[in-house]
C-alpha cells in the first residue's frame, strides 16, 4: 500500500491504537467512527490475562496473548507520555478463585494444562487466597495466583489513546466510513458489513458488565483482579480507583445490546459469593457490549485486497492484543506480510 493517506474505520481500542501507531510511522490518518471510544471497548473489563483465559486447543491464542502482554508496560508508558495522561495500567496481578469441588477440579485442570506448556501457576488453598485478598468469602475453597496477568482501566486507556492519536496528527471524524480511500477496517462486531471477504468471519458476541462504586465504610477494594468459577459460571471483578467492574456474561444474540435482568442477577449473585463486601457497594452502571467473535477466536489481521487492510475479530482479547495488533498493522503498512495465524486468508477455501 504505497500511499500516504489512510482511513481507519472504527474508533475503539484497536482502531485508536492502530491510528496512533500509523501516524507515528508517517501516515496521514483519518479515523471515522460515529461514536469514537465507545462500544465494547467502553464497557470492557480491561483484563490483560492470557494465562487465566487459556484453554486447551487455543495454544496459538495463548502465545499471541503472552507476546502482547510483554508489550504492555512499554506501550502504557509511551502512551501516557504521548497523551499527557495516565493510560490506566494496573500491575497488581490476578487471583483465580473456585467454590465447589467441580470448580476446583476445573482450575486444577487449567493449572495442569499450563504446566504442560511450560507456564506453571501457583495453586493456593482458600486460606492462602484470603491472605492475599482478605475480602474473599468463605465459599472460596481454593484457586490460583497469577501475578503476571494484569489489567488496565479501559476508559482511561481510551481517553489516552484518543489524546495521543490527535497529538500525532490523526483526524477523528464522528461519522461512518463512506467507502473512501485506502482503509483499515477496525469496526469490531460490525466489521463484516464493511467488506464481502469478512462475511461469516466476524459475529457479535454479547457481554454484560456492571460497574460498582465503593461507598464510604464499605469493605476495601481488592488489590488484584479476581477471576472466579461459581458453580461452573465464570465471573470477574476488576478493581478501578473508585470501585469494581464485574463481568461478564456471554450470549450469541445478534446485535442486541439490552442488558437482561437474568444476566445482572447472575453477576451480582456470583460476585457476592466471591467477595461478600460488594453488597455494600453502589450499583453505578449496567451495560452490554458486543465482542467481535471469529470462527477460531483468533483475530483477523491482514490484507483483504490492494486497498483494504483489516484488524478485527479479537473476541474477548481486544484490549490485551491492542499493542501487538498496532505493531502488526504498521508492519503491513510497510509491506510486511501478516503472520499466518492471524491472516484472514487462513479461511479462504482455495488454500
Amino acid at each position: 500500500m504505497q500511499v500516504e493517506e489512510l482511513v481507519v474505520a472504527g474508533g475503539g481500542v484497536i482502531g485508536l491504537s492502530c491510528a496512533w501507531r500509523a501516524a507515528q510511522a508517517g501516515w496521514h490518518v483519518t479515523l471515522c467512527d460515529p461514536a469514537p471510544a465507545s462500544g465494547s471497548s467502553w464497557v470492557a473489563g480491561g483484563m490483560l490475562a492470557p494465562v487465566t483465559e487459556a484453554w486447551p486447543g487455543e495454544e496459538a491464542l495463548l502465545d499471541l496473548g503472552l507476546e502482547a502482554l510483554a508489550l504492555w508496560p512499554g506501550f502504557a508508558e509511551e502512551l501516557s507520555a504521548a497523551a499527557g495522561q495516565a493510560a490506566g495500567l494496573h500491575a497488581k496481578g490476578t487471583v483465580v478463585a473456585a467454590t465447589g469441588s467441580g470448580d476446583r477440579a476445573e482450575l486444577d485442570a487449567l493449572a495442569a494444562h499450563l504446566a504442560t506448556l511450560g507456564r506453571p501457576v501457583e495453586r493456593l488453598t482458600g486460606r492462602e487466597l484470603r491472605r492475599l485478598e482478605p475480602g474473599l468469602g468463605p465459599d472460596v475453597r481454593g484457586g490460583l495466583s497469577v501475578p503476571g496477568d494484569l489489567s488496565v482501566d479501559n476508559r482511561a486507556l481510551l481517553a489516552a489513546l484518543r489524546a495521543a492519536a490527535e497529538k500525532a496528527g490523526v483526524v477523528i471524524e464522528e461519522r461512518a466510513w463512506a467507502g473512501e480511500g485506502p482503509v483499515l477496517i477496525c469496526a469490531g462486531a460490525h466489521s463484516a458489513a464493511l467488506h464481502p471477504a469478512l462475511s461469516g468471519l466476524v459475529r457479535p458476541v454479547k457481554g454484560e458488565i456492571l460497574r460498582l462504586g465503593h461507598r464510604r465504610g464499605a469493605f476495601p477494594l481488592p488489590t488484584r483482579t479476581i477471576r472466579a468459577l461459581v458453580d461452573g459460571r465464570p465471573v470477574y471483578l476488576v478493581p478501578r480507583p473508585d470501585g469494581l467492574v464485574v463481568g461478564a456474561t456471554q450470549y450469541e444474540q445478534g446485535f442486541d445490546t439490552d442488558p437482561s435482568v437474568g444476566g445482572v442477577r447472575d453477576l451480582l449473585r456470583d460476585a457476592e459469593r466471591i467477595l461478600p463486601g460488594v453488597a455494600e457497594y453502589a450499583l453505578v452502571e449496567v451495560a452490554a457490549g458486543l465482542r467481535p467473535g471469529s470462527p477460531d477466536n483468533m483475530p483477523l489481521i491482514g490484507r483483504l485486497d490492494e486497498r483494504t487492510l483489516v484488524a478485527t475479530g479479537h473476541s474477548r482479547n481486544g484490549i490485551l492484543l491492542a499493542p501487538l495488533t498496532a505493531q502488526l498493522v504498521t508492519g503491513l503498512l510497510a509491506g510486511e506480510p501478516a503472520p499466518a495465524a492471524v491472516d484472514p486468508a487462513r479461511f479462504r477455501e482455495d488454500r
